[in-house]
């Protein structure tokens, strides 16, 4: 068994700041690695502009000779290019990858199997294959433990319910909360109504099958699998003691899925009654499960705000989604969580199947009609994992096309190389770059009526863009979602704030293991 290990958080390019958000999966991979007695080293590249640089300098540093990593689909880019950098330096070293894309990919390849199908989804697997000693999929607390081995397999599946590695039960109450002291946690800045915050993730898994949603064939990722409450406050006691943050960002799909929700929230109000102190949050929930209830205790626990992801103003765009919720559910869902003081940021999306200029509108009039607290509208991508990836079929060379079953209605994506093509997310305003289209709209097009629907639509509520506050357009679910495995949630944008001075930092010690 490999004794020490240096675990690698990648920097996502993609957005504005790094910053906001710490990677929590893989520091509950250095939790139960540090539980066991192997020595853990962080590196963590998040926000580093040279971070080859860095990586290099770290080797010429270290004699580790095994290296995790973990990434997004966006990340594959930079973590192509980290993995290139350690194999020249080490060339017999072990390099592990775990995460959301090798999971959503290698779920991709079983349902592949499934429809006897060798496509675009196996040969991503393969390239990985050739990439990486051992690739991690699913949960990776117990997981992380076979790549250690002293001859591992090549793949180990933590995504097979029927698998010890499938955390199950109190498998998941027992875990010890992230490695944060691991990581600089001073320099990830973010703030609910000026207070300053942490995230968290209470429970795993969200059992909808909406078609942009990474994961919908993933065990790992559908199942719906929680904690005590009684342990998700104790979470946060931890971090309000050893930290000093009384903000907490529950980075959960959908809170109110768990049936005890509002049981959570009246633990969490008797904690800070018992503390003396009081709590900001902020979190998901599922438009067409919110209720008077749920709200009211949210509104006592400290919440002032909600996110929720209603994608779309128009009927058969929430049909072609499966979103289950109806327009007027979500109408319903900001009516309830008016009358309790909260307020909504509706998260919207475009690029679905049949999108047109009219649903487009229809999504424009039905934010200006409901006047949410704030929104955002993003392009889809469409990642391994979706139901848009997996369900589609080459229609003609390098274009994949997904009918949605009930309506018949078509979107078409772009083949891409998610190793090397860093361009088809962008979630920068005004840069937008969409590898999606619909048999109404092109590509183009989809991006152009997004940035119109933005435009218009803050001007007329008057709803300023929050380039101030660095995490506030980080929040927008685009399908790899934050789950603990090597994971970091692929979100939407924040402004730039850090740039630091990586040879500096190194000096200092930020990156090492910490006693």
């Amino acid at each position: 068994m490999i004794s020490r290990i240096c675990l690698i958080i990648p920097p996502s390019v993609f957005l504005l700041d790094e910053r906001v958000f710490m990677s929590l999966g893989i520091l509950k991979v250095a939790a139960v690695l540090e539980q066991e007695g192997i020595a853990v080293e962080i590196l963590d590249l998040s926000g580093i502009s040279n971070y080859e640089e860095v990586l290099s300098v770290h080797l010429r540093s270290t004699v580790t000779q095994c290296f995790g990593l973990t990434a997004t689909t966006p990340q594959m880019p930079a973590v192509t290019k980290i993995q290139r950098t350690i194999r020249l330096a080490r060339p017999s070293a072990r390099i592990i990858l775990g995460g959301p894309h090798v999971t959503l990919v290698h779920a991709a390849v079983k349902h592949e199997h499934k429809r006897g199908m060798v496509g675009r989804a196996a040969r991503s697997m393969k390239q990985l294959s050739s990439m990486f000693d051992v690739l991690v999929t699913g949960d990776g607390e117990m997981a992380i433990f076979e790549a250690l081995r002293d001859t591992p397999s090549a793949l180990v599946d933590g995504d097979n319910p029927q698998s010890p590695l499938f955390l199950k039960g109190s498998a998941i109450e027992n875990l010890p909360f992230p490695a944060r002291h691991l990581i600089d946690v001073a320099t990830y800045q973010y703030s609910i109504d000026g207070t300053r915050a942490l995230s968290m993730i209470a429970q795993l898994g969200c059992p909808f099958g909406c078609g942009f949603c990474g994961g919908r064939m993933s065990p790992f990722l559908r199942r719906v699998r929680t904690r005590s409450a009684h342990n998700i406050v104790q979470e946060m006691v931890h971090l309000y003691h050893t930290y000093g943050v009384t903000g907490f960002m529950l980075y959960d799909d959908e809170l109110n899925v768990n049936p005890k929700m509002v049981s959570l929230m009246n633990l969490i109000t008797d904690a800070q009654t018992r503390l003396g102190v009081e709590f900001r949050l902020r979190g998901f929930i599922k438009a067409e499960l919110f209720t008077d209830e749920q709200a009211t205790a949210m509104y006592q626990a400290g919440f002032r705000w909600i996110l929720v992801g209603f994608e779309s103003g128009h009927p058969r765009m929430l049909d072609n989604i499966q979103k289950k919720a109806t327009r007027d559910d979500n109408t319903r869902c900001i009516e309830i969580a008016r009358r309790h003081g909260l307020k909504v940021k509706a998260l919207m999306s475009l690029g679905h199947p049949g999108e047109s200029e009219e649903t487009i509108r229809a999504t424009r009039d039905w934010l200006v009609d409901v006047r949410p607290d704030d929104f955002d509208a993003t392009v889809i991508t469409t990642y391994p994992g979706t139901p848009y990836f997996d369900e589609a079929l080459e229609t003609s060379p390098g274009i994949w096309t997904y009918t949605c079953p009930t309506s018949q209605d078509r979107l078409h994506g772009v083949e891409v190389d998610y190793r090397h093509v860093a361009e088809y997310y962008k979630g920068t305003p005004g840069s937008y770059t969409a590898f999606v289209y619909t048999d109404n709209l092109s590509s183009e097009q989809l991006v152009h009526l997004r940035d119109w629907l933005e435009t218009d639509v803050r001007d007329t509520l008057s709803i300023p863009f929050n380039g101030s506050n660095p995490g506030i357009r980080y929040e927008h679910s685009m399908g790899q979602t934050g789950l603990p495995s090597f994971i970091l949630r692929a979100s939407e944008t924040a402004m730039a704030r850090i740039v630091r001075e990586p040879l500096r930092l190194l000096s200092s010690g930020w990156w090492s293991e910490r006693p």
